[in-house]
């Protein structure tokens, strides 16, 4: 993925509270855990688990994000491409995109929506607009969740064995996804319905909220490569082989639990790759109606 020498984002900002996991590391099932959590699920559920793990949040503060680390301007220049991207698509439908913000975080942090640890992977939180990614989680991706390095090994040495520059931007896509639901009131509408059905019914619409979330992220990708050209050979599997890994059927195999359809939150591993691979081939957000009778 090309991606030096573009804009990065003024809206990322780095917490300097928070504190180390108790555990001191992810493991095992907690794995399983981040995988779960790690595209968007109810960020109230997502941080409750947070707080199991790490016992509880702490007063944090944010500041830019000034350092010059790789993964740091690689967050910048994604969430910039977003920022356009989606800019663009509101102005073609008369509406006006309002940006979020990115947090960059080490062990927990703060938000509007409580308090969560590394544990919860990379979260969007609706109460103040904002993104949450844990400064480890690439790593987390590099070293468990099974996704090569630039798999045309574009990337140079320095890069091999690390995962795939498009698969974490398609996690940021995906995040910045639910932000698009929360502007055009697809995540309120969601909510609401979800206090008015059965169990079952209502991690349905999860599901169809989450893969709408992947479609967005598809869409995001088309248009950004129709803007700056930025894809390389490669970078399409990448991400078609992150939304395969973290499908609720691979993941309850992968725990060792039952796959229990009605109790997917986020879609099967075949319908998270059919709803981003649709929103990549359309470039368009009609595309990703995932709620047509949904219930």
């Amino acid at each position: 993925m090309k991606w030096q020498g573009r804009r990065g984002s003024s809206n990322v900002r780095s917490s300097t509270g928070g504190g180390k996991m108790i555990g001191g590391g992810i493991g095992g099932i907690i794995i399983a855990g981040i995988l779960w959590l790690v595209f968007g699920v109810n960020p109230m559920t997502a941080l409750q688990t947070g707080q199991a793990v790490t016992g509880g949040g702490s007063e944090s503060s944010t500041e830019l994000a000034t350092s010059t680390d790789r993964d740091t301007q690689f967050v910048k220049v994604v969430l910039a491409d977003t920022e356009e991207v989606w800019h663009q698509i509101f102005n073609e439908a008369g509406s006006t995109y309002q940006e979020p913000s990115l947090i960059l975080f080490n062990g927990q942090v703060s938000s509007a929506c409580g308090s969560a640890s590394s544990a919860t992977g990379p979260f969007y939180c609706p109460g103040d607009q904002t993104v949450y990614l844990d400064t480890s989680f690439f790593v987390e991706m590099r070293q468990n969740l099974g996704i090569l390095g630039d798999q045309q090994g574009s990337g140079g040495e320095e890069n091999q064995g690390k995962a795939g520059d498009f698969a974490q931007a398609y996690v940021i896509a995906h995040e910045v996804g639910h932000h698009v639901q929360t502007l055009l009131g697809i995540s309120q509408q969601v909510n609401e319905a979800r206090q008015q059905v059965t169990q079952a019914q209502s991690n349905k619409l999860s599901v169809l909220q989450e893969l709408q979330a992947d479609c967005f992220a598809g869409v995001w990708a088309q248009r950004n490569q129709e803007r700056v050209q930025f894809l390389e050979a490669g970078d399409i599997d990448e991400a078609v082989n992150a939304a395969g890994q973290i499908g609720d059927d691979r993941l309850a195999k992968a725990s060792g639990g039952a796959v229990v359809p009605d109790n997917f939150t986020h879609g099967t591993s075949q319908q998270r790759v059919e709803w981003f691979t649709r929103g990549l081939e359309s470039g368009n957000v009609q595309s990703c109606d995932t709620f047509s009778g949904a219930l």
